[in-house]
């Protein structure tokens, strides 16, 4: 089984919402905000496919050298064989080659493993929004890569 990392497309955004809704249920993107976001020339966004099947996905908005990183999520039953780190990781180059000096993200404070990934690939807690998130209400961590 070969893992592909590759540009989200508009045609993939069903697919994608169905893998958000299925990491985030109602936290999750619709097939609406994908198609809407995916137009914009300052959004950069790949997937993971696994023997075709979208599998995981991340995605960013750079502005002026900063980039928001919005959407980062796996499907459960493929969790913990990195591909949330090799899909970052290709986001955060392609990110690079596109000018970001620094890239911020906003991850629940009780994901433990999300914040060892994003730890992993250099980015350091900075700040905190509290009760960021509801169903159910958690902290969000805000972490920077400068």
């Amino acid at each position: 089984m070969t893992e592909r990392i590759e540009r989200l497309k508009a045609s993939d955004a069903k697919e994608a919402a169905e893998v958000e809704a299925v990491c985030f249920g109602a936290e999750g993107w619709s097939e609406q905000a994908f198609v809407d976001t995916l137009k914009l020339d300052y959004a950069y966004y790949l997937c993971a496919r696994l023997e075709g099947r979208l599998v995981g996905l991340a995605g960013a908005r750079l502005i002026a050298g900063e980039a928001y990183i919005s959407n980062v999520s796996v499907l459960p039953e493929l969790r913990r064989r990195g591909t949330a780190y090799r899909v970052m990781r290709e986001l955060l180059s392609l990110l690079e080659i596109n000018g970001a000096q620094a890239h911020t993200l906003e991850v629940r404070s009780a994901n433990r493993a999300a914040i060892g990934l994003y730890e992993k690939l250099g980015f350091k807690s900075e700040g905190l929004r509290k009760d960021f998130y509801t169903a159910p209400r958690d902290d969000a961590v805000i972490m920077w890569k400068r």
